[in-house]
């Protein structure tokens, strides 16, 4: 096997040329202020910390848990174990092409690279599709718990006051949405921490509990699994999207003064971090309560700390859940910003997106997300029930295809980068490339079950159909390219 082509971008007069990305250590690499990617570095460790931590703690956690409760009961537990090896296994995928080459691309750069450019340019378009999406998703949530604490306002005036402060953040600089990222997640973190100590206290009958509550409450009410085992596959369904951000790192890391270091802690913290917050968390709850308790399938977490006669729970819980709402919505004008810049550099945008402004951030790229967010956002309010309902399905299976993508990439990036540079391999998959086939499988299991599942199937099908458009365009954009390099040298003929 030959070498693998280099990521592309566009040269002058739009005529596709290659670059390769600088590797960190490279003396085109991140070197002071800047990062490979001509960015600015402005990303402390601390702040890549708490991006790393944080990033698995979404609003659907505190939220959408109590759907997957519903769905499998005290079972919603293995759901959550299955998805998070998952998550596992690909971010150290991900992890040990981010430690090689550290790009704000990330994924789609390596797809482009591992696959070709029709690979890089439609998961790229669909992650930042999704991450667009996700801009109106939040901001409506954050917009729903503002009302309710002022009521005088109104709910789109909300959104679109969160969509501009937040967009603010992003333009001043790097080190801005860093510093706000950080006190969001840090406020995420000590919330489960806080949540799981004092749940694990009242499981074992100290204060505030009274007595110890034993396995009653997962092995009663229809035992452990009273949906059947069937229902451990309906429950990843419903959880396997909260996981979607924990790749994030893998992006801003190359906005940081040493990208490696910040990739192999991240991959490396991985693994506790989902033990902590979502198995440690959940195990709370179903221990804590009964699975079919209504309680429990509205606001899980509220159902707790209401159990325990802990004063102000729910405006406890409003509090946090906004602050993650905030969080995600800080976060993912970042990782569409920066999928959308990265887009650009290699040519599979508009070439002012990748442009940067005085404080070092893509500025244009991170209006065109912002835009796409604010019509999605009005949608959520004048067409809920169809072209925001469409939004939602058809950006749904994004995570899976994501995921897919780095699976299949890492298979050939790996054999690359053992020949040419072996010395960048500072972070290693796992019984490669066995594990890496394993993890195919299951995913694409997973997919499989979703075009079988009821509820799962419109969602899949229409993110099908979503890519194969985004896939055409790619494949035709690609066919096109060779015929705009002959036009121009013969013209320079």
């Amino acid at each position: 096997m030959g070498a693998l082509p280099p990521p592309s971008s566009a040269g002058a007069g739009g005529t596709p040329t290659t670059t390769a990305v600088p590797l960190a250590g490279d003396p085109g690499g991140s070197t002071g202020g800047q990062s490979p990617d001509g960015l600015q570095a402005g990303l402390k460790n601390r702040h890549l910390s708490m991006i790393a931590i944080g990033g698995v703690i979404g609003a659907g956690l505190f939220v959408g848990s109590g759907a997957g409760i519903a769905a499998a009961g005290p079972g919603i537990l293995l759901s959550y174990a299955l998805t998070g090896l998952l998550v596992v296994l690909v971010m150290r995928m991900l992890g040990e092409m981010a430690a090689a080459s550290p790009t704000s691309g990330s994924f789609s750069a390596y797809a482009d690279r591992a696959m070709g450019r029709w690979a890089g340019f439609t998961i790229g378009w669909l992650y930042w599709f999704f991450w667009s999406v996700v801009l109106a998703v939040e901001a409506t949530a954050a917009a729903s718990i503002l009302t309710g604490w002022v009521p005088a306002v109104p709910q789109w005036a909300w959104a679109l006051l969160v969509m501009i402060v937040l967009t603010g953040t992003n333009l001043i600089s790097v080190g801005s949405f860093g510093e706000f990222e950080f006190w969001f997640a840090g406020i995420k973190v000590v919330a489960i921490v806080i949540f799981i100590v004092v749940g694990a206290m009242a499981i074992f009958g100290l204060p505030p509990g009274d007595d110890p509550v034993g396995v009653a409450n997962l092995t009663g009410h229809g035992g452990f699994l009273p949906h059947g085992p069937g229902a451990i596959l309906s429950g990843m369904l419903l959880v396997v999207f909260s996981f979607m951000g924990s790749e994030i790192v893998t992006l801003a890391a190359s906005e940081a003064p040493n990208p490696v270091q910040a990739v192999r802690k991240a991959v490396n913290s991985v693994i506790w971090r989902i033990a902590l917050f979502y198995l440690g968390s959940i195990g709370v709850i179903v221990t804590l309560l009964p699975w079919n308790d209504k309680a429990v399938a509205k606001s899980p977490y509220v159902a707790v700390l209401e159990s325990l006669d802990i004063p102000y729970a729910g405006t406890v819980m409003d509090i946090v859940v906004l602050t993650a709402v905030l969080s995600c919505l800080n976060s993912g004008l970042y990782t569409a910003s920066r999928m959308a810049f990265s887009l650009g550099e290699r040519g599979d945008a508009p070439k002012s997106f990748a442009t940067v402004n005085k404080g070092g951030v893509p500025a244009v790229a991170i209006y065109a997300s912002v835009a796409f967010g604010f019509v999605a956002t009005i949608f959520s309010y004048t067409s809920k029930d169809t072209v925001f309902q469409f939004l939602l399905n058809s950006s749904g299976a994004v995570a899976l295809f994501v995921w897919l993508v780095i699976c299949f990439s890492q298979l050939r990036m790996r054999r690359t980068i053992e020949r040419e540079t072996p010395e960048r391999l500072t972070v290693r998959m796992w019984l490669y490339p066995w594990l890496t086939y394993a993890t195919i499988a299951m995913i694409v299991f997973v997919v499989g079950y979703m075009f079988y599942d009821p509820d799962g199937r419109q969602q899949m099908v229409l993110s099908v159909i979503a890519a194969v458009v985004v896939l055409a365009i790619g494949l035709l954009l690609d066919r096109r390219r060779p015929r705009e390099r002959d036009a121009v040298g013969a013209k320079g003929a």
